[in-house]
């Protein structure tokens, strides 16, 4: 049978194991990919350390594929050998629960599946997902711009264009790493009046770069008293790891504004006052299925969006991730298979 390479977790906590394995083989419903690039996202950490619950192990993680198909299994008639497509971090769903009947896919509570998860990723040569999970990837980009869109692009992109926010309002994001270097630029695209918010004065160079009309040292000014200077934020994305930094920036809410969460973080202190007093409020942020993967390409493609990547060959996928886990990548690294 032939093999391909494969970077897998055998454990809980282990080292990534560079392995061969037989090439998988679609099943029903199902699309084997040719992976050309697969970003590599802190979510890879949950499979790395363990923090899913029932992974089973081995497992092959990553979340941010792209690659042309190889071949489908029976009954999938919408993709074709040949065609470029990418695979994010929503990875199925049963189509027939109450969530998924009113068309809230990410809520699925029978068969909701997770890419690099609860099925192996795209940290190998070959990958097999359902058809359903595919998202179809334009010419315009190459697979190392596409790869961070899957989930990086799709996270931050998907919950700007649902915030609320219209063109004009002022909307900030906290963070300008892997996350916030694409969300300034969707924000920017979109039409906000938009201010980063980071530690450091150089970062004021990159949110300038990047478009952003203001930017805010967070640690050297009062980020929710120069919020308000403007005007107040219809909209803060909040793209950090870090429930203080979260907190630290609740007060900068315009009247009904609303501190939006894509940033995973183990707690946050909000001050229920200002949420009554204000009529504001706090909400996360999915990242989407396939359909809205493939708007955020398409977008990204019209606006001029692109992510800034280190590229790693599979074979340095330890030092890839390491350097992800970090936070010094600049700022999405990316695995290549060729």
């Amino acid at each position: 049978m032939p093999k391909m390479r494969a970077a897998q977790i055998a454990r809980p906590g282990g080292p990534f194991e560079l392995v061969e394995r037989e090439i998988p083989q679609p099943g029903p419903g199902q699309v084997r990919i040719r992976v050309q690039a697969c970003g590599i996202c802190h979510s890879d950490s949950l499979v790395k350390e363990g923090q899913w619950p029932g992974i089973q192990y081995p497992r092959i993680p990553g979340h941010e594929v792209v690659g042309v198909v190889d071949t489908v299994g029976a009954g999938v008639s919408q993709w074709k050998p040949g065609q470029r497509v990418g695979v994010g971090w929503h990875g199925g769903h049963c189509g027939m629960c109450d969530n998924c009947r009113n068309g809230d896919f990410w809520g699925c509570t029978v068969a909701l599946q997770v890419t690099g998860i609860s099925f192996d990723g795209g940290y190998a040569d070959y990958m097999v997902a359902p058809a359903v999970a595919v998202a179809l990837v334009p010419e315009e980009l190459s697979p190392i711009e596409a790869g961070p869109l899957m989930c990086a692009g799709i996270t931050t992109y998907n919950a700007l264009r649902n915030s609320g926010a219209r063109a004009g309002d002022l909307v900030a994001v906290l963070g300008l790493g892997g996350l916030g270097h694409l969300a300034v630029q969707y924000a920017v695209k979109m039409g906000f009046r938009t201010v980063g918010i980071a530690r450091g004065a150089d970062k004021g160079t990159l949110a300038s770069k990047l478009g952003a009309h203001h930017y805010i040292d967070s640690a050297a000014q009062d980020a929710s008293a120069e919020l308000m200077k403007l005007g107040g934020a219809k909209v803060i994305l909040a793209t950090v790891t870090s429930g203080d930094a979260m907190a630290a920036v609740q007060n900068g809410l315009a009247l009904k504004g609303t501190l939006l969460i894509v940033g995973a973080v183990p707690s946050l202190t909000i001050s229920p006052l200002a949420l009554i007093l204000g009529n504001r409020s706090v909400k996360g942020w999915y990242s989407g299925t396939a359909a809205d993967s493939q708007d955020t390409l398409k977008f990204s493609v019209l606006s001029g969006v692109r992510s800034m990547n280190e590229t790693y060959p599979l074979e340095r996928v330890s030092e890839g991730y390491d350097r992800m886990m970090s936070g010094k990548a600049r700022f999405r690294a990316v695995l290549t298979m060729q």
